[in-house]
C-alpha cells in the first residue's frame, strides 16, 4: 500500500498551499511514507485522481490510499484530531 498525495507546486490559492503543507506536516511529523503527485501542467495525473476519487472537479489536496480515496482535507484533520489517522487512510 502507497499513500499518495495529489498536490499541485503552482498555486494562488493560499488555502489550497497551506492543506498541502499541513498534509505533508502531519505526514512526515508521524513517520508515514506518502509520493506526492504534483498535478501542475500533468492533466492526466488530475483526471485520474478525479476518475479514481468519482469526484468531477476534486481539486488538491487529495489523499489516497493506492487508487483508493480516503477523504478530504477536513476528514483528513478529524482523523488527526481524534487519533484516527491510520484507519482515514486504510492503513488498518
Amino acid at each position: 500500500m502507497v499513500i499518495k498525495l495529489y498536490t499541485t507546486s503552482v498555486t494562488t490559492n493560499r488555502e489550497i498551499f497551506n492543506k498541502q503543507n499541513r498534509i505533508k506536516h502531519v505526514f512526515e511529523a508521524k513517520g508515514i511514507a506518502f509520493e506526492e503527485i504534483d498535478l501542475c501542467n500533468n492533466q492526466d495525473g488530475r483526471d485520474h485522481m478525479r476518475e479514481k476519487a468519482g469526484i468531477d472537479d476534486l481539486l488538491p489536496p487529495a489523499i489516497f490510499n493506492d487508487d483508493t480515496y480516503c477523504g478530504n482535507f477536513q476528514e483528513f484533520e478529524d482523523a488527526v484530531e481524534d487519533n484516527l489517522l491510520k484507519e482515514f487512510l486504510k492503513l488498518q
